[in-house]
């Protein structure tokens, strides 16, 4: 669930690109050697964000170390981070950027949720239920 909205958040998340967060986002994770990035335009799916990026780090440490850096860079640019969940266990850490939600997990825990599959239009049930 999201936190409601305050007045000068919203003012800080219109000033900012979605696309030059979206950008950071992924020269962050490039940097830092996320693995198995995967990003989706969710423009056209759902009101709760304009991208989702779903990555890899190779140990609970890695994961909260990309996700400090992402937090650090972001707010180099004056990006709106609504949360930063998941930080204590280091296993999946979300990082809500508003207009760029950032999913980071530990390859097990990815391999456990699959959240891909939630998004990716390619394992759509109603999709391909209606191809055949």
């Amino acid at each position: 669930m999201r936190p409601a909205d305050h007045s000068d958040a919203g003012a800080t998340a219109n000033e900012i690109d979605p696309a030059l967060v979206l950008e950071t986002v992924q020269t962050v994770l490039d940097d830092n050697k996320a693995e198995n990035i995967v990003s989706f335009d969710l423009r056209n799916r759902t009101s709760v964000s304009d991208h989702m990026v779903i990555c890899s780090g190779r140990s609970t440490t890695h994961v909260s170390a990309l996700a400090e850096y992402m937090r650090q860079d972001l707010k180099k640019i004056g990006a709106d981070i609504v949360a930063i969940t998941g930080t204590g266990q280091g296993d999946w850490i979300c990082v809500d950027a508003n207009s760029v939600v950032v999913h980071i997990f530990r390859p097990e825990v990815r391999a456990y949720y699959q959240l891909e599959k939630m998004w990716d239009p390619k394992f759509d049930v109603n999709a391909n239920a209606n191809a055949a």
